[in-house]
């Protein structure tokens, strides 16, 4: 399950999506877009989208300011539980 969360622009993570507006696709699914980077520079926050090298998106926010992100949960816990059950091959 996704959470659509207000959180404070030093929150934000990588891999949480932020809203871009609607551009020039009029469809709302298109808006959000993958955080890939997050810096603190000058004391403001740099929210990096997209490709670093390629063409990306910035966005520049006070520290404190709010912003909508979507949140996923993270897969964390089914990855440590997947590794340990294929430790060993059943020979012996």
């Amino acid at each position: 399950m996704t959470n659509r969360i207000y959180v404070a622009a030093s929150e934000v993570r990588v891999h949480d999506h932020i809203y871009n507006g609607t551009g020039t696709n009029a469809h709302p699914t298109f808006a959000w877009e993958t955080v890939t980077e997050v810096r603190n520079e000058d004391g403001l926050i740099l929210l990096i989208t997209g490709n670093k090298k390629g063409p990306h998106g910035e966005f520049w926010l006070e520290a404190d300011e709010q912003i909508e992100v979507i949140r996923y949960p993270e897969p964390a816990a089914a990855e440590a539980s997947s590794a340990k059950a294929n430790g060993k091959h059943g020979h012996s």
